[in-house]
């Protein structure tokens, strides 16, 4: 009886994940089919989506290192220190998580533009906030979060014992950031790191607040869908976007054979 009753519960769970499935699986294979071999190929060759890709990674790659610096240490502090209004701090962190990206993209231009209480310490740094350098802050913004949340978490499960084993052989705490919690912890600041770089390369609403749209100067690859589809050049905009899925699956793929290896040693040193 009960097996019949787990059975029909399981049937009747799985519509939600069909209907996921259908509208995960539909949306993926209505952008792949959109495009013909012929178009595709064409597409590919268009100067807008090379500076679009160029873009998109360099600077990707440049916010995470950025958030990587920042993340880390922000992440150490939080897990290892106790201080007054830590937990509003901690909330604090998460806000760039949950808040919307475009109303990120406006409250970083008002602190970073021409009005804002930054401009009178670095009056030039509003002058470049519609270039590249504005795509780096908003993709640094996001990541870092991702970094600091990652980070925190690595750094509080991880075992007293050894921090404290390090101490006693006479090592400072930074060195045993170095050499002892980083090594430990790489696996989950790893996943973290990928995550931010995913988030970074999908980042499209601060940075449309920040750096603007302009075409081969702060174009990066969701710019340039939201560009094209908005001049009506549909084959451009999917192509882009199909990038962006191969880029996302990539990464996805890059994830999910860390947190298999890190499973793997994990289970044999058991």
């Amino acid at each position: 009886m009960a097996n019949r009753q787990a059975n029909s519960l399981a049937g009747l769970m799985f519509a939600p994940l069909c209907l996921l499935l259908m509208l995960v699986v539909g949306s993926l294979l209505s952008l792949v089919f959109e495009l013909d071999l012929a178009t595709l190929m064409q597409v590919l060759q268009e100067p807008e989506l090379h500076f679009a890709i160029a873009m998109s990674v360099g600077t990707a790659l440049l916010s995470l290192l950025l958030a990587l610096l920042i993340g880390i240490p922000a992440a150490w502090v939080m897990a290892r220190t106790a201080f007054r209004g830590k937990g509003i701090i901690d909330a604090l962190l998460d806000i760039p998580l949950v808040t919307p990206p475009l109303i990120v993209g406006i409250g970083l231009l008002l602190l970073l533009g021409q009005r804002g209480p930054l401009n009178g310490i670095f009056p030039q740094l509003s002058a470049l906030l519609f270039s590249p350098l504005g795509v780096i802050i908003a993709q640094t913004y996001v990541a870092s979060a991702i970094v600091v949340r990652a980070a925190s978490a690595a750094f509080s499960s991880l075992d007293p014992a050894f921090i404290a084993t390090a101490h006693n052989l006479g090592l400072t705490p930074v060195r045993t950031l170095l050499l002892v919690e980083i090594p430990l912890c790489w696996p989950s600041l790893l996943s973290g790191g990928v995550l931010a770089l995913a988030r970074a390369l999908g980042e499209f609403g601060a940075t449309l607040m920040l750096a603007g749209a302009i075409r081969f100067k702060t174009e990066t690859l969701p710019m340039a869908v939201y560009l094209n589809i908005a001049s009506g050049d549909f084959s451009l905009a999917i192509g882009c976007s199909l990038l962006l899925i191969a880029l996302a699956g990539l990464l996805l793929v890059i994830l999910q054979r860390i947190q298999r290896l890190y499973k793997v040693r994990e289970y044999a040193a058991r």
